[in-house]
C-alpha cells in the first residue's frame, strides 16, 4: 500500500520523508542553543576555553561538559557561557582599540631604576 519505510544507517542524516521519534528528537536537538565550555585545570588559577557544545539548559550543559570535557578527571570547575551572550572585538580594530595605552607613558614601569639589591621584581 502507501506505507513506506527508510532504514538508516550509523551517520545518515534522515532527510525529513519518515516521521519517527529520531526525527523529531534530531529537530529538538537542532534548536538547542550552543554553550562555550571553559575548565579550570589542577593546577591552574584560570579557566580556559576547551570548546563548544549544544545543550538545552545550563545544568545540561554542564553536566555534557563534564562528560565530554573532563574524561581524565583533570578539572575542578566548569563554566559554560552561552555563545549568544560572549561579545568580542574586531582583530582588524586592534590598533583603534589599544593606542590610547600608548599615550600614557606612566602605565609602562620603563623609566624606573630598580636598586640592584631587589633581585626579583
Amino acid at each position: 500500500m502507501g506505507f513506506h519505510t527508510s532504514k538508516f544507517f550509523y551517520g545518515d542524516i534522515p532527510d525529513g520523508s519518515n516521521s519517527n521519534s529520531s526525527q523529531i528528537k534530531l529537530k529538538k536537538e537542532q534548536n538547542w542553543p550552543l554553550w562555550e565550555v571553559f575548565i579550570r585545570s589542577k593546577q591552574g588559577l584560570d579557566h580556559k576555553h576547551v570548546g563548544s557544545l549544544h545543550a538545552s539548559d545550563a545544568a545540561m550543559a554542564i553536566e555534557n561538559a563534564r562528560d565530554v570535557y573532563t574524561r581524565r578527571m583533570e578539572g575542578v570547575s566548569i563554566w559554560v557561557v552561552l555563545s549568544a551572550d560572549i561579545h568580542a572585538s574586531n582583530p582588524d580594530d586592534s590598533a583603534m582599540l589599544y593606542e590610547p595605552a600608548n599615550d600614557k607613558v606612566y602605565r609602562h614601569p620603563t623609566f624606573y631604576d630598580v636598586p640592584d639589591t631587589i633581585t626579583h621584581m
